[in-house]
């Protein structure tokens, strides 16, 4: 898996953990709103722009943005299975 695969399968993880959260409608809009971020509509991530770790870093904010420390909270699982990627926690 090269490093935008494993990008884009992070970040489709985030916005299905977000939907549980969040609700569906919520998660992927502010997934939308993230610059070079293709989501489907069914939370699948086709796009992951130029500069994946930049477009993670955005898509976090945007939902901690909305929720704060929970989203953080809840993001840790996901990214303990990717641990080739620094992220800023």
């Amino acid at each position: 898996m090269d490093e935008k695969q494993q990008y884009t399968g992070l970040i489709t993880e985030i916005i299905k953990k977000q939907s549980v959260i969040l609700g569906p409608e919520i998660a992927i809009l502010k997934a939308r709103s993230v610059a070079g971020l293709i989501v489907e509509d069914d939370g699948r991530v086709t796009n992951v722009g130029a500069d994946p770790k930049d477009t993670l870093q955005n898509l976090i904010d945007q939902y901690v943005e909305l929720s704060g420390q929970i989203v953080k909270n809840a993001l840790s699982s996901i990214f303990a299975k990717y641990p080739n990627i620094n992220i800023n926690k």
